[in-house]
């Protein structure tokens, strides 16, 4: 037998045992890893343990063997070669609090696989986990794409973006999570891979509310298009590159986000277009739709920076009701009368705005000594 052969497989633990949490554990089961769910329930840690099934999320998918779960954190934590987050956004920091003392003594990368803000504070995943941690952001990276979880617990193909501050370290992480069926690129712009992430979300339940309503594909499409300039906008005015929401973490997210059954929100919005009260789709969801939380914080975050997201604006106006469904599809782009480009303030300012990006781009990588962000 080869030393290869001998060598035990690297440990990885992942906390949270919803759809994602399980797909993901599967996704780095199957590329060669030891995996250990953390799951709150002990029954819902049992029956993957015992039966390598989580019903209530993954109805029919067999998990691999090399896979086992826990309701005991310290013990999912014991030997972790990485660790990644996969709790709802809004319980990150509660759930830090418990992870912080077993992991003080390790180097072990963190990896983010949620996607929403901090509603409380308006902060992205990474600076929770940081504050929440105390850990250098150099051992943190984020995951994000078009991943619908159930289509790749099917094992079908789709790629994916591991995004780190740490070169290194997002290389660490792309190398462990990727087999056959999920193929991961890397790039350092965890700002745009993030909120990435977060702006399809809102948009994805601008689409589902249309749908809801009965609108058609032009709908649709106008929304998708429209909110990928107001993901761009935003992200770029955050500190992002604009060419990463062009990208896997955020053009290839929106469409599958937009467009699938399976996005819980969309699912989401969908019932708000059917009338449904917000308390009551919130009460039907399963799962947590971080979408109908980051509104808020978003917006709030956006008018910090002077950004306009009229489709984002109302939709919290759904949100609250105080605007009908119906009414979204008016009003895309703006409530102005005056025909406006089709870019926004990141494409378009008198014919300047792409020039003055190439001169600051330009600026950017002189200071940098000439390194950028790898795109993926």
């Amino acid at each position: 037998m080869s030393r290869r052969q001998d060598a035990p497989l690297p440990r990885v633990a992942v906390l949270g045992a919803g759809s994602w949490g399980t797909t993901f554990g599967k996704v780095l089961a199957d590329g060669g890893a030891h995996v250990t769910m953390w799951s709150r329930r002990p029954e819902q840690a049992e029956e993957i343990r015992q039966a390598h099934r989580n019903t209530q999320y993954l109805p029919g998918i067999n998990l691999p063997h090399q896979m086992t779960a826990t309701s005991h954190l310290a013990e999912a934590l014991e030997g972790a070669d990485q660790v990644y987050l996969s709790v709802p956004s809004q319980a990150l920091r509660e759930n830090l609090a418990a992870v912080r003392p077993l992991v003080a003594a390790s180097d072990a990368p963190i990896v983010s696989l949620m996607k929403g803000v901090e509603k409380a504070t308006g902060m992205r995943m990474s600076q929770v986990i940081e504050e929440g941690l105390q850990c250098d952001p150099a051992r943190i990276a984020v995951a994000s794409g078009p991943n619908l979880a159930l289509e790749i617990a099917r094992e079908q193909p789709t790629a994916a973006v591991i995004s780190s501050t740490s070169q290194a370290t997002a290389e660490a992480v792309a190398l462990r999570a990727r087999n056959r069926y999920f193929r991961t690129f890397v790039n350092t712009d965890v700002i745009g891979t993030e909120f990435g992430g977060v702006l399809k979300n809102l948009i994805a339940v601008a689409i589902g509310i249309v749908d809801g309503v009965g609108y058609g594909e032009n709908t649709k499409a106008s929304i998708i298009t429209r909110g990928l300039v107001e993901m761009t906008d935003f992200a770029v005015a955050q500190g992002a590159h604009p060419e990463t929401l062009q990208g896997l973490a955020g053009l290839g997210d929106l469409i599958a986000t937009c467009q699938s059954p399976l996005s819980r929100n969309n699912t989401a919005g969908r019932l708000l277009g059917q009338g449904v009260t917000l308390p009551d789709v919130i009460k039907q969801m399963q799962q947590t739709a971080e979408g109908l939380a980051s509104v808020a914080p978003v917006l709030q975050l956006a008018r910090e920076v002077g950004v306009e997201m009229p489709i984002v604006e109302q939709v919290k106006m759904v949100l609250d009701g105080t605007m009908d469904p119906r009414d979204i599809a008016p009003h895309l782009t703006t409530d102005d009368d005056k025909p406006t480009g089709e870019r926004t303030q990141n494409g378009q300012a008198g014919g300047r705005g792409a020039l003055w990006r190439s001169i600051q781009r330009a600026l950017d990588q002189f200071r940098d000594g000439g390194r950028r962000p790898s795109g993926d």
